[in-house]
């Protein structure tokens, strides 16, 4: 199957829901695995979009080291989630850009997709302490279910 057939139920699965799991290497606790749940916007390239606080402990972690990992699982399967779809994209974590010129769109359309997915979002974008991230993915995970599972390259999310 190619590749792009095979992005698609990925694609699907990320448009779908709207919370993950990131996972982050701990600053304090020496590089150990940290896990946060968190809300996920979709850019244009099926990048995820992440709105993190400076305060909070995985923004740190991503400061310190950009690999982060985000876990998606099909919510209508939490009674049997090993039944149920579920992936994971090996990212790298990095800032949108503060500076907008017509030429790099990105601040404004990340907040904007970001925002259609969590409107009560929009008070955080006021406090100054809150920041745009894309993750972008370098590999993916994908299981559908028993007998279905494969890696992809981080590109062929991209539609």
């Amino acid at each position: 199957m190619p590749n792009t057939n095979r992005a698609l139920p990925i694609r699907s699965l990320l448009e779908r829901e709207r919370h993950g799991v990131l996972c982050t290497l701990s600053r304090k606790m020496e590089g150990w695995p940290f896990g946060s749940v968190t809300p996920y916007a979709l850019s244009a390239a099926n990048e995820p979009i992440l709105l993190m606080s400076g305060l909070a402990e995985h923004t740190q972690n991503v400061l310190g080291d950009a690999r982060v990992s985000l876990f998606v699982q099909d919510s209508a399967a939490l009674e049997n989630p090993q039944a149920g779809a579920r992936v994971t994209l090996l990212c790298r974590a990095e800032p949108v850009p503060e500076d907008e010129s017509p030429d790099r769109p990105d601040r404004e359309d990340a907040r904007d997709r970001f925002l259609a997915r969590f409107p009560d979002a929009a008070s955080l974008f006021e406090l100054g302490d809150f920041r745009l991230f894309k993750l972008r993915p370098e590999r993916v995970r994908y299981i559908g279910g028993f007998g279905e599972m494969y890696w992809l390259a981080g590109g062929d999310l991209a539609s």
